[in-house]
């Protein structure tokens, strides 16, 4: 009586633990609500669904060869897919798959995601991450003759440039524009103490004859220059001539700033000359997470390891009062003033950027650099319709199975079928509660695996009533059948299941995505049948045979 009784409570405690598992509960998740993704709160079964079942995105990325040949594509990607998949992790997606097919592609899969802009853009930008001090030299200047003259001699000129004067050049439009950016917002801030600089616009007449010498002038600080939109795209055709590029100053480099400037028809673009050499790099990084200021706005705060906050601080001791730029992906994001050294903590202030920028750049940051740049070969959206469409397909065949168990049980078994039944909806309560526990994703494969292992614990039963039969038949009694049949039949029961899950831990090992669904809801189940059919079913009958004092025959 002893031992029925901690069986009752086990079966009982393990029915209210699943039911606990199950029970819906309020999450924070990502949701679109009129066409903007916010935030939310919403109340749902923690089971999480696979791409297949809510719909999302279906990303494929090749190694972009466009500017340099990459030697070893398959151990590039090796390492790709470590920085990538630590950036979807971060990403907030629900069991995303992420992994390398071939030699020269990486699959990603975010279910519930249709914001494909923002997860390309998480998932190609490479992160790389520099800091580097503005020219103080004006050395653009001094080899702007040489650059007009191979421009010139390539052939590369604005489409519609004038012949040179004051016109040509609009350099009241530029002064006008750099004196408003001076009285209307202060230079970015790049790290705590970092100010920005007021230093004034000066703009000299232009020099007639170039492409250079008429569209380049000097911006806000040293080593800034600013350029018409319109003629941005000759400059930078230009600045990508091998001639140009071996021109350039010895030890400086030119980078493009990540926005226009201007309002209107009047567009420009900043380019900066840099020292080559950075300070440090986004190697040292350990942390960054995004922020609010009520005076810088949207702020991604950094965090150096000890190496690099000995180096940084030593660096920029060197250089206060000169302008820092913080260049990502070889563009610079912000160049403020150094008021002073910095150590392990800094922040690099966005401007106008929004908080969601924020957090995707401090979210690739921490992620590290991409060892390759990558390019995406294929986009494909999958709808939410698709989605609940199978979900019922699935949870309408789940019904007609177990009614037809149910069916075949009861018809065939009498009570004891009866006795399956309920040790088969406690099985269903267990294997969801497992799945929801171990925040396993139910994708269609998975249903159809859910499905299947109803009738594997079915077969369980079976085998157990069959052994009881023939006890019964030999002349034993009742309670002796019982033991004799559940004894008999365990050993092919368990081995059975044995050879079942480890068939489906093989498939987990080895399988994609959809593979691995079915494969951690076939074990799950497979796991849950096993102590429903042994324990929770024999336990049954022993409160039957409790009740009944062995006076009744058993309905088998």
């Amino acid at each position: 009586m002893a031992n029925l009784k901690y069986r009752v409570l086990l079966i009982v405690g393990l029915f209210a633990a699943s039911a606990w598992a199950l029970f819906p509960r309020t999450v924070v998740e990502r949701v679109k609500r009129d066409g903007v993704f916010v935030y939310d709160t919403v109340r749902r079964v923690p089971l999480k669904r696979g791409l297949d079942l809510q719909g999302g995105m279906h990303l494929t990325l090749e190694v972009d060869e466009s500017k340099q040949a990459v030697a070893n594509k398959s151990e590039a990607l090796d390492r790709a897919l470590k920085v990538v998949r630590q950036r979807i992790d971060e990403f907030g997606v629900s069991e995303p798959v992420v992994q390398k097919v071939g030699d020269d592609r990486i699959i990603v899969e975010l279910p519930g995601i249709d914001d494909a802009e923002r997860a390309q853009s998480v998932v190609q930008k490479s992160a790389f991450l520099e800091f580097q001090i503005t020219d103080e030299s004006s050395a653009l200047e001094k080899v702007t003759p040489r650059f007009d003259e191979i421009a010139r001699a390539a052939g590369i000129a604005v489409g519609n440039e004038k012949a040179a004067g004051a016109d040509s050049a609009k350099p009241t439009t530029v002064t006008s524009l750099l004196t408003q950016k001076a009285d209307s917002a202060k230079d970015t801030t790049a790290a705590a103490g970092v100010t920005a600089s007021d230093t004034s616009a000066k703009t000299p007449a232009p020099v007639a004859g170039g492409l250079f010498a008429t569209n380049v002038q000097p911006g806000q600080i040293p080593g800034q220059y600013i350029i018409p939109e319109t003629a941005f795209p000759a400059i930078e055709r230009a600045l990508q001539l091998p001639a140009i590029q071996a021109a350039m100053p010895p030890g400086k480099v030119m980078r493009w700033g990540v926005d226009s400037l201007g309002s209107g028809t009047q567009r420009f673009r900043a380019l900066y000359v840099l020292d080559a050499r950075p300070i440090i790099t986004g190697e040292v990084l350990t942390d960054a997470r995004p922020s609010t200021d009520p005076v810088e706005g949207n702020v991604v705060q950094f965090t150096l390891n000890n190496e690099g906050a000995r180096r940084f601080k030593v660096e920029t001791g060197k250089h206060v009062k000169d302008n820092m730029a913080i260049v990502l992906d070889q563009r610079v994001i912000t160049a403020p003033t150094l008021q002073s050294a910095i150590g392990r903590n800094g922040q690099i202030t966005l401007g106008g950027g929004t908080l969601q920028a924020a957090q995707d750049l401090a979210l690739v940051l921490r992620a590290g650099a991409l060892p390759v740049p990558l390019k995406v070969a294929e986009v494909r959206q999958i709808g939410a319709s698709l989605g609940n469409d199978s979900i019922n397909k699935g949870i309408l065949a789940l019904g007609a199975a177990f009614a037809l168990v149910l069916i075949i049980l009861v018809g065939y078994y009498k009570f004891s079928g009866a006795l399956a039944v309920g040790a088969l909806v406690l099985y269903l309560v267990y294997t969801l509660a497992m799945l929801a526990g171990f925040n396993a994703v139910l994708t269609l494969p998975g249903l159809a695996g859910f499905v299947l292992s109803i009738g594997i614990a079915v077969d369980a039963n079976v085998l157990i009533f069959e052994r009881i039969r023939e006890e019964i038949d030999q002349g034993k009694s009742t309670r002796l059948a019982i033991d004799e049949g559940f004894r008999h039949a365990l050993s092919a029961i368990v081995d059975t299941s044995v050879a079942t899950i480890l068939s489906g831990m093989v498939l987990y090992q080895y399988g994609t995505g959809p593979v691995r669904g079915f494969a951690v809801t076939l074990v799950a189940g497979l796991v849950a049948s096993l102590f429903t059919a042994i324990f929770v079913s024999k336990t049954f009958f022993m409160i039957w045979l409790d009740r009944a004092r062995g006076t009744q025959s058993l309905s088998i």
